[in-house]
């Protein structure tokens, strides 16, 4: 009795292809499975089955089957980023990275290999290489939509604010994202300022059907909620919330741990704002029982240690901000590690320096005078900042742009075209500066395009470590120095979540953050001699116990005939929408006392590093 014959090879992969792509996954196993094994072995007859393996989930079959194609055709690079892929899928993470650094190798102006490469490394969380393959495919396909969600991802992770923003240019009009991408996306986006493209991101999520589309609805309004509290809407996070109470949340099931820890974290919030310490506490104690992701871990442990402090429960919320900064110090330890190593410098720019003899052999240079200037507001974060930035914003000739590090980009800017700085700012020409000036001027129209006439005003902290660039650029504009007392700033940093993966070194322990201060200001102080820019010394403690002086004092700096609009300073923050830095709740409550010597209740900690700020505290005109 003899048997049908066997289909050739050609006849049988056009069999496959045609149950493929009609669909039919099972016909395709039971056609190629049992040829899988033949020699020679058919390139397409392994290809089909090894992506229907995939679509049905035999993964480890999968792998397999990629594994000897690659074996097969070790030039194709399509099919180690396959191997890649799947191995991936099967949580065999070496053979995935090799497999796609073999194939970025092979292909590496093929946009597909690197974002797949980026995945991996995302997944592992290893966030530097991620954000260096994400940005590589968007390089090579700048229309590659999802590569550019990812790379803002990684970027965002990584503290790269002006990656993350140029990644996102143009999201609002980004297709309909599924759900989870939506709400990273969503995040990203509030975080940048636009929370319109953010909402808007949300109510076009794309939710998958039934049960596991109404827990991720959930996790959307949970994520509404802390949105709007974090832009101080508070009434419209109750509003969300309130489709989310206590109760309900827990009666879910144990698998929902994201969706309780998320909805916990946005009721604790909101209870905060609310003066209910004691049930924002519990909250955040909810949270760190139940979740080991260390993003939330952090925040939450912050969250505990503010809500603690506040009901003067000192003790216990220094023991939650330590933990929380253990937590971060892990999460900077991955992306940093640089930082993390003895004798380091995570304010690295405190290092750069010009002396009076180079600065002497500056060419004059044409600039904008003080008016067509921006004003600058510097000084150590946590020095009320936020609350000059605000003041000067609800005046109608200025217009601020939140914190931006644009003074920062044009530095880079420098290096990257292999100048040195600041040395090298002695050699600019007048095009040099002009093209400087322009870049920056781009940038802000970015971010504010209704500038007008307004004057800008430019705060960021740590501008104080980029006098030379605003002295070269900016040599008339007029800089505002917040000052506050040291102690005062220390504990706000160290009681704080920063992004920055540098921040979250240098705020991990009061040692570290009292050095960091002292050179911060040594930088300033020897710069300020070199450059005499005009200066206002912008006092905390004087603002809050004389404010109507210190209004009018800060309007004829300013050359301002008015300076009474900047007085209703909390009202137009109510109004204003996000506000990107953690004084975004303060700054609407106007002007009080209640954060002038808080570091007294910490004196204990303090005595340690008095020592290393009593010099500079001498110099700024406070005592201990």
């Amino acid at each position: 009795m003899t048997g049908r014959p066997l289909p050739s090879s050609t006849d049988l992969a056009a069999s496959m292809l045609a149950a493929y792509n009609g669909g039919d996954m099972a016909k395709v196993l039971a056609l190629g499975e049992a040829a899988a094994t033949a020699e020679p072995a058919h390139e397409t007859v392994l290809l089909l089955l090894g992506l229907a393996q995939q679509a049905t989930q035999r993964i480890d079959a999968s792998v397999a089957t990629f594994r000897r194609l690659t074996q097969l055709k070790p030039q194709t690079f399509e099919y180690w980023n396959n191997l890649a892929i799947v191995a991936r899928q099967a949580g065999d993470m070496d053979t995935a990275e090799r497999a796609s650094l073999h194939a970025t190798g092979l292909a590496q102006q093929n946009a597909d290999v690197h974002y797949n490469l980026g995945l991996l490394y995302a997944q592992q969380q290893r966030w530097v290489p991620a954000r260096r393959a994400l940005l590589d495919a968007v390089r090579l396909e700048p229309g590659f939509i999802e590569a550019r969600l990812q790379a803002a991802h990684a970027c965002h992770v990584c503290g790269d604010n002006s990656g993350e923003a140029s990644m996102l240019v143009g999201a609002a009009d980004w297709p309909p994202q599924p759900a989870e991408q939506a709400m990273i996306l969503a995040t990203m986006l509030a975080t940048q300022g636009d929370q319109q493209a953010a909402f808007q991101v949300l109510d076009r999520a794309v939710t998958p059907d039934g049960a596991t589309g109404q827990i991720i609805q959930w996790r959307m309004v949970a994520l509404r909620a802390a949105l709007y509290e974090r832009s101080n809407q508070a009434e419209r996070a109750q509003a969300e919330l309130s489709q989310l109470p206590l109760a309900s949340l827990d009666a879910l099931a144990p698998e929902h741990h994201r969706l309780r820890c998320e909805a916990w974290h946005a009721h604790a919030a909101v209870a905060s704002r609310q003066g209910d310490m004691t049930q924002a506490a519990e909250l955040y104690r909810r949270v760190l029982a139940l979740t080991e992701e260390a993003d939330m871990r952090a925040n939450a442990g912050f969250g505990l240690a503010s809500a603690l402090n506040k009901q003067g429960h000192h003790a216990q919320a220094w023991q939650a901000a330590e933990a929380a900064h253990a937590t971060q110090l892990e999460i900077a330890r991955d992306i940093v590690p640089e930082l993390l190593a003895a004798g380091s410098q995570p304010l690295a720019m405190a290092n750069d320096q010009i002396s009076h003899r180079e600065h002497d052999c500056w060419a004059p240079l044409s600039a904008p005078r003080s008016r067509e200037s921006p004003v600058f507001v510097v000084g150590f974060p946590r020095s009320g900042t936020t609350l000059l930035e605000q003041m000067l914003d609800a005046h109608p000739n200025f217009r601020s742009m939140d914190e931006r590090a644009f003074v920062y980009e044009l530095v880079e800017r420098m290096q990257l075209a292999g100048q040195r700085y600041p040395a090298d700012l002695a050699g600019l020409t007048q095009a040099n500066v002009d093209q400087l000036r322009s870049i920056y001027a781009s940038n802000v129209a970015g971010v504010v395009p209704d500038l007008g006439h307004r004057r800008l005003v430019d705060k960021n902290p740590l501008n104080m470590l980029c006098l030379p660039m605003i002295a070269r650029l900016f040599p008339d504009a007029r800089i505002i120095m917040c000052l506050r007392h040291p102690c005062d700033v220390l504990l706000s940093c160290y009681m704080q979540p920063f992004r920055s993966p540098a921040f979250m070194v240098l705020c991990s322990s009061l040692e570290r953050l009292a050095h960091g201060y002292v050179q911060a200001f040594e930088h300033w102080y020897r710069h300020v001699e070199v450059f005499a820019p005009r200066v206002l010394e912008w006092r905390y403690e004087s603002v809050v116990s004389r404010f109507d002086e210190h209004v009018a004092r800060l309007g004829h700096f300013l050359a301002i005939d008015d300076a009474a609009p900047m007085a209703r300073f909390a009202d137009h923050a109510r109004s204003k929408g996000y506000i990107s830095t953690p004084s975004y709740a303060q700054v609407t409550q106007g002007i009080h006392a209640k954060a002038v010597n808080r570091w007294h209740a910490y004196r204990d900690r303090f005595e340690p590093v008095l020592p290393i700020l009593r010099p500079m505290m001498e110099r700024l005109g406070y005592d201990d």
